[in-house]
C-alpha cells in the first residue's frame, strides 16, 4: 500500500517533513495525529503531489508516486478530502462531488454507478444534490468533500482534519459514517489528519503521532 520512505519537503525555504516514513496496510485506517504546524497537512499534501519532494520515496503498492504529475494521481484511486473543502460555490452539490470523475473521464455509467454508491453512504447529500455548493453549510461541505472524495478513492482516501470546525452532533454524524464506511468498502486504505484524536478511537486501526515533521510514535496495528 502507501509506503513514505525519508520524505522531505520544504516550503518557501522552511523545512516542514524532516525525513518522515511511514507505512499503511491495505484495508485499515490510520490516525495522523499532531499539534497545528506539525506536518499533518503537509503529509497529505505531498502524497497528493501536491508539493514537491525535497528528498525520500512515496509509492502506491509497485507505483512511484513521485513521478506522476498531481493531476494524475486520483487515476490511482487516491481520494482527497481537504480541511477547506474547496467547493465550486457556482457548482450544485452533485457537480461538485461528480467533478474527479468527470476529470478522469471515466463512462457515464461508470459515474452514475459511483455516484449512487456515494448517495447510498451519505443519504443527506441527495437531499442537497441541487444546492450550491456555496449555499452549504460547514459540516455539509465536509460531507460534500467526502463524497467528492470517495468518487475517485478506489486504493487510497485521505482526509484532512474532517471534525476541524464542526459541532460535536456533527463529528458524531461524521464518525457514523466513516464506520458505515469502513463496513461497506473493507478494502480502501484511510489516512485521517487529527488534532484531536478521541472521536476516532473507534475507526483507526493505529495511531501515528507527528511532531516536527517527522513521525515520533505509533500505537495499534
Amino acid at each position: 500500500m502507501l509506503k513514505m520512505q525519508s520524505v522531505r519537503v520544504d516550503i518557501e525555504g522552511v523545512q516542514v517533513l524532516r525525513d518522515l516514513s511511514l507505512a499503511l496496510e491495505p484495508g485499515k485506517a490510520t490516525v495522523l495525529i499532531g499539534r497545528n504546524g506539525a506536518g499533518k497537512t503537509t503529509t497529505l499534501r505531498t502524497v497528493m503531489g501536491l508539493l514537491p519532494l525535497q528528498g525520500g520515496k512515496i509509492r502506491l503498492g509497485d507505483t512511484d508516486l513521485a513521478a506522476i504529475p498531481s493531476h494524475h494521481r486520483a487515476a490511482h484511486g487516491i481520494g482527497y478530502a481537504p480541511e477547506d473543502r474547496r467547493l465550486i460555490p457556482s457548482f450544485s452539490v452533485e457537480e461538485n462531488i461528480l467533478l474527479p470523475a468527470l476529470a478522469l473521464k471515466l463512462p457515464a455509467d461508470e459515474r452514475r454507478q459511483r455516484l449512487e454508491d456515494v448517495y447510498t453512504l451519505l443519504p443527506e447529500l441527495q437531499a442537497l444534490k441541487s444546492r450550491p455548493g456555496g449555499g452549504v453549510s460547514g459540516g455539509q461541505g465536509k460531507m460534500v468533500a467526502l463524497g467528492r472524495a470517495l468518487m475517485v478513492a478506489r486504493s487510497l482516501l485521505l482526509l484532512d482534519e474532517p471534525f476541524q470546525g464542526l459541532a460535536p452532533a456533527l463529528a458524531l454524524d461524521y464518525t457514523r459514517t466513516l464506520g458505515r464506511l469502513r463496513e461497506q468498502k473493507q478494502d480502501l486504505t484511510l489516512l485521517i489528519t487529527e488534532s484531536s484524536p478521541h472521536l476516532l478511537d473507534a475507526v483507526a486501526d493505529r495511531t501515528l503521532r507527528i511532531e516536527r515533521g517527522s513521525i515520533t510514535s505509533a500505537e495499534g496495528g
